[in-house]
């Protein structure tokens, strides 16, 4: 698996993400970076950014839920 999705729980953006990626049956693996400081860190760094989601398509960091962004960084 390839993708990863940052989100907090009250995010309504990272509930739109997760939704988006369900539908288009797009497995990810999810951190909850409210819960999990090691992983709120290695977003940041991987980001630069604090806000939620951010994500980890093969590499390409997306922050929001962009869903041309998403698209392409699927297609590699």
């Amino acid at each position: 698996m390839a993708i990863t999705v940052y989100t907090t729980p009250s995010c309504s953006f990272c509930n739109k993400v997760k939704k988006y990626l369900k539908e288009h049956r797009i497995t990810f693996r999810e951190y909850n970076i409210q819960k999990d400081q090691r992983r709120a860190e290695e977003m940041v760094k991987k980001s630069g950014q604090m806000g939620v989601p951010v994500l980890d398509v093969h590499g390409k960091i997306i922050v929001g839920f962009d869903v041309p962004k998403i698209e392409k960084a699927l297609k590699r």
